[in-house]
């Protein structure tokens, strides 16, 4: 007999359950536990989970997200899927070829990354300008920023713990004395540097909202605007200076050499002009 599955609250929070067992990271639990909902969502709850539903969900999302990150709600999905037994219901993701270009109008260019910490600090709005500042000069993820604790910011060296791995940030001198006159500044006598009022880390949501009014104010593309563009700014430049895509992977944590090769490719207009450089065009 087949088997159904029902798609229940109960099964998302025993979902969850797992993950944090299985000591997978806050962000990474945050993202598949939204990733499934939407689809549930999508379904309604209390509604039998089929392959024609989940084929439908693949299909109305290619018309509101771009593939990568249709791809990314669907592997989350998949990990629901496999944790309730359903193997067979799981999809596949849609295959992209590699892109041998970057995408200009979504990338924070370095000019546009200080005009928002100039004013940031301008606005008073010093927690902020350290967090970008933190984020583009160290390549972490932003919630990572919990570990750059008082104690760990004067040994200029973070440890950080994430998805099963630990490796170590070395903090550039210059932003470590800005982080400890800051420290001195809000009389923060240990922990976490970064937290909101309430003492709880800040988060991605926190940032994004700061930076977005930033943003609107100094005129630059909102779909540029998002913490991890910093991180992405960090790599570009890092790999123009140096490259070295390994020590680059590390830096940043990736498992693989092959996650990091987004950041090694040229920008469109670089590609347009290497080709114009082949005139195999007759004049």
């Amino acid at each position: 007999m087949k088997q159904e599955f029902i798609a229940t609250n109960k099964l998302l929070e025993d979902f969850v359950k797992y993950l944090t067992e299985e000591e997978r990271s806050k962000a990474t639990i945050e993202k598949y536990e939204r990733d499934v909902k939407n689809y549930m969502k999508f379904l309604g709850v209390d509604q039998t989970i089929t392959r024609e539903s989940i084929l439908e969900y693949k299909e109305s999302m290619l018309h509101m997200y771009c593939i990568t990150s249709v791809n990314s709600m669907l592997a989350a999905l998949n990990q629901f899927l496999l944790f309730i037994g359903a193997y067979n219901l799981r999809v596949k993701r849609i295959k992209v070829q590699k892109q041998i270009f970057r995408e200009e109008d979504r990338e924070l260019s370095e000019e546009e990354y200080r005009i928002l910490v100039q004013k940031a600090y301008k606005e008073g709005k010093t927690r902020l300008a350290l967090i970008m500042e933190t984020i583009c000069s160290t390549g972490i993820r932003i919630s990572e920023l919990q570990y750059f604790t008082v104690k760990a910011v004067r040994a200029g060296r973070i440890e950080i713990f994430n998805k099963g791995k630990m490796r170590i940030i070395l903090v550039p001198e210059q932003l470590r004395k800005k982080l400890l006159c800051y420290i001195f500044k809000v009389k923060i006598q240990n922990g976490s540097i970064f937290v909101t009022m309430g003492g709880k880390p800040v988060d991605r949501s926190n940032i994004w909202r700061e930076m977005k009014r930033l943003g609107i104010d100094v005129k630059i593309l909102e779909k540029k605007i998002f913490p991890h563009n910093l991180r992405h700014l960090f790599a570009v430049i890092y790999y123009q200076a140096f490259k070295d895509i390994i020590s680059l992977a590390d830096i940043l944590g990736h498992s693989s050499v092959d996650t990091t090769r987004v950041y090694t490719a040229t920008t469109g207009t670089e590609y347009k002009r290497r080709l114009e450089s082949l005139c195999l065009v007759l004049k």
